[in-house]
C-alpha cells in the first residue's frame, strides 16, 4: 500500500514537473516572438535623432545642453524647423552665441527654429518682428484691453472712437467709433512678451506689430481719440469690413429731411390811376 502510495506520489511530481516545465517552454516562446515582432516594427520605420526639451522651458530662458536631449523621432515625421544636428543647435560654447527661449515649451515637445532665437540674438521684442514690421505702443486700460485678457501672439481689431471733423454745411454726428485696422498681432504685454502670462493682467500698455503705414495711422488715431481693442479668435480667419457708428445710428435716429419750400400763391394785377390815387386791381395769372 505503501508502494502504491509512493508511487503515484512520484508520477504526480513527475507531471507536474513536466506541466511546469511545458508552460515556461510556452511562456518563453512567446516572449521570443513578441520580441522578434517589436524588433521588426522597429526595423520597418525608419528614425532620426531629434532634439527635445528635457524639462520645461519657459520664455526668455537661455538654452543650454543639459536643458534638451537627443530621441529618436520617425524620419517621415519630423516636424519643419527640428534640430537633428547638435552643431547647428549649439554653434559654439561662446555665451556671445547664446540662444534663448521664444516660446514656452513642455517636456518631451521638439524644438523648433520659431521656439528659440537665433545664435547671439536675445529674446526681445525684435526678434519678434519680421521683415518690414514695426513695434509700437498703444494704450489701454480695463475697459479698452478686453480686461486684461490679452496675451503675446493674440490678435486684435483696433477702434477708433472720437469726433470727426465737419465739413463747411455738414451738421455734427457726434462721436462716431469705427473700425481702423484689423487682425494686428500683439507681441508684448507692458514689459512681457512671453505668452505663458496666468490669469488675467490690467495692463497700461500693449505693444503690436505692424506697417509702417498702419504705425501712422495708429500714432494719429490715437493722438486725436481713444482706441479700443477686439480679441480676434485663434480659429477666425474671417476679413473685417468698414465699420462705423454714429450717435444717430445707434440710437436709430433717422436723418432729418430738410422741408420741401412752400410754393408761393402767384398774384397779377393791373394799375389805375384814378386822379392822383393808383389803384391796383386784382385778374387772373396767364402763363
Amino acid at each position: 500500500m505503501r508502494a502504491a502510495f509512493g508511487l503515484v506520489l512520484v508520477v504526480g511530481v513527475a507531471l507536474a514537473g513536466g506541466a511546469v516545465l511545458m508552460a515556461k517552454n510556452h511562456i518563453e516562446a512567446n516572449q521570443a516572438a513578441l520580441a522578434r515582432e517589436r524588433a521588426n516594427n522597429q526595423q520597418s520605420v525608419p528614425t532620426v535623432g531629434v532634439y527635445v526639451a528635457g524639462e520645461q522651458l519657459k520664455y526668455g530662458r537661455q538654452l543650454t545642453k543639459a536643458d534638451v536631449k537627443r530621441v529618436a523621432w520617425p524620419q517621415n515625421a519630423i516636424p519643419e524647423g527640428a534640430f537633428t544636428d547638435e552643431a547647428t543647435l549649439f554653434p559654439s560654447e561662446d555665451l556671445n552665441d547664446a540662444r534663448y527661449v521664444l516660446r514656452t515649451m513642455e517636456k518631451g515637445e521638439p524644438l523648433m527654429a520659431v521656439k528659440i532665437t537665433e545664435p547671439g540674438q536675445d529674446a526681445g521684442i525684435t526678434s519678434r518682428l519680421t521683415k518690414g514690421m514695426r513695434a509700437f505702443a498703444i494704450r489701454v486700460d480695463v475697459a479698452s484691453g478686453v480686461s486684461g485678457f490679452l496675451r503675446p501672439g493674440d490678435r486684435v481689431d483696433v477702434y477708433w472712437s472720437g469726433s470727426p471733423p465737419s465739413g463747411r454745411g455738414e451738421d455734427r454726428r457726434g462721436e462716431v467709433t469705427r473700425l481702423i485696422e484689423t487682425n494686428i498681432e500683439l507681441i508684448a504685454v507692458d514689459q512681457s512678451a512671453g505668452s505663458d502670462l496666468t490669469g488675467a493682467t490690467i495692463a497700461r500698455t500693449v505693444t503690436v506689430t505692424a506697417r509702417p503705414e498702419q504705425v501712422a495711422a495708429l500714432a494719429q488715431a490715437q493722438a486725436t481719440g481713444r482706441l479700443s481693442l477686439a480679441l480676434v479668435g485663434s480659429e477666425d480667419d474671417t476679413i473685417a469690413s468698414l465699420v462705423e457708428v454714429d450717435q444717430r445710428s445707434l440710437l436709430g435716429i433717422a436723418e432729418a429731411e430738410a422741408p420741401a419750400p412752400a410754393e408761393e400763391e402767384k398774384v397779377c394785377t393791373i394799375r389805375n390811376r384814378r386822379g392822383g390815387e393808383v389803384v391796383s386791381i386784382p385778374i387772373p395769372c396767364s402763363n
